[in-house]
């Protein structure tokens, strides 16, 4: 049985993910308010703490906007659901310890900025599952590729509430925390050669015969006439695992009874193989170089090799991520809020849950009868820290001596 602090079986509850280390679950808040609470559990699977409030989950059609980023570590991305009714996209970097709201691009102008006494309020929205279930123009979900380190696509709006129909496409080249107006309008989009190419096809009604593309991450595009012959585009796909050179469009010309197929090869354009002078190294998770804990992630630092922003040349199907590992000494950063215990707004100290204060954390494992003893944190499963910050916990299996304590240390090793 999963133990959740406060809630009752008569609640809903949905698997958001699922990794090597833990869970994410939803729980709806009572009533049809189309919220509810995230909670993440420990590394059994079994402990589970609050993690993110007024997460947006519909209840008529379970239509979430809670995303995987495959291209960085420790990264997921979802709506949540203000007090005022304006929704907002938060990203957490450490595996749900800590949520915040995304960057606003710099090269983009927030249309309501001007007509609004709220500026903070002009964000980057973007825009998934729950869009499209909204019939937004949105025709593809966010982007990303585990071989394609740091980048994502997704459609997003600058402002203060969806308000935009035709939303346009932004990329960020480092996992999540910048983000940059790639493309104006709906696009279909692909990552290929794992990382070195994108190529975008716009969404419209008229028939088309050009398709996008960029070699340096999505900062400049370049267009292709693909043929001499527009057609009424309906989709494109590449193989998977984003390697691939070859891309493949199809739809409809003036006969609506047979598809069509395009298959182009950008290894025309792409001739030249990388060498070791087009790649740079990059340490994920830098938002401080100054700082001596800057990168530091889940207990370490990883430093990659990422091709050149300004290399035109081919990654190759043999292409393997190389990266290189620091540990670093732990902080609070590396710690969940414990069972019962859950982070304010704005804030990394955990506290006690109001409902929950002056009652004994007790909790039924295995069959057993437990309370827990916590300053209220618990390291974050799969997280690699060394020394530092070290809060006290332990759980005691109330049938035994209270001289027969064992400390969570060892449960979590």
């Amino acid at each position: 049985m999963a133990q959740l602090p406060t809630v009752n079986h008569e609640q809903f509850y949905s698997i958001l993910a699922s990794n090597q280390d833990m869970i994410f679950m939803h729980v709806d808040d009572p009533g049809d308010s189309g919220v509810g609470t995230i909670y993440v559990s420990d590394d059994r699977g079994a402990v589970f703490s609050k993690s993110l409030e007024r997460h947006l989950y519909t209840t008529t059609g379970s239509e979430t906007d809670f995303t995987a980023i495959s291209s960085l570590r420790g990264v997921y991305m979802t709506s949540v659901l203000s007090e005022d009714g304006t929704m907002e996209t938060v990203i957490t970097f450490d595996q749900g310890a800590k949520w915040q709201t995304l960057r606003r691009p710099q090269n983009s102008h927030c249309d309501n900025e001007t007509s609004t006494n709220r500026p903070n309020r002009c964000r980057l929205l973007i825009h998934a599952a729950y869009s499209i279930t909204m019939m937004m123009n949105v025709p593809m979900l966010p982007l990303s590729q585990s071989s394609a380190v740091g980048i994502i696509l997704a459609h997003g709006s600058v402002g203060d509430e969806v308000s935009s129909l035709s939303p346009d496409v932004y990329v960020s080249d480092d996992g999540g925390y910048s983000w940059m107006l790639a493309l104006r309008g709906p696009h279909h989009y692909a990552i290929m050669d794992s990382g070195g190419l994108l190529v975008a096809v716009e969404q419209t009604n008229t028939p088309v015969n050009q398709i996008k593309f960029s070699t340096d991450e999505g900062q400049c595009w370049h267009t292709y006439n693909f043929t001499s012959d527009p057609l009424l585009f309906s989709g494109m796909d590449s193989e998977p695992g984003s390697r691939s050179m070859n891309v493949s469009l199809w739809g409809y010309r003036n006969d609506f009874s047979k598809w069509v197929v395009i298959t182009i090869d950008f290894r025309k354009i792409l001739t030249r193989d990388c060498t070791e002078r087009d790649y740079v190294q990059w340490l994920a998770h830098s938002a401080d170089p100054c700082g001596s804990h800057d990168g530091c992630v889940l207990g370490y630092k990883e430093t990659f090799l990422r091709l050149r922003k300004d290399s035109v040349c081919w990654n190759g199907r043999d292409y393997a991520v190389t990266k290189k590992l620091s540990p670093c000494p732990c902080t609070i950063e590396d710690y969940h809020c414990d069972f019962g215990y859950y982070r304010p707004e704005n804030s990394s100290e955990c506290v006690e849950q109001e409902e929950l204060k002056g009652h004994p954390l007790e909790f039924c494992l295995n069959g057993t009868t437990e309370q827990l003893q916590t300053s209220g944190y618990r390291k974050v499963p799969g997280d690699q820290c060394e020394g530092g910050f070290q809060p006290d916990r332990k759980e005691t299996d109330l049938g035994k001596d209270v001289h027969q304590q064992r400390p969570f240390s060892k449960l979590s090793d």
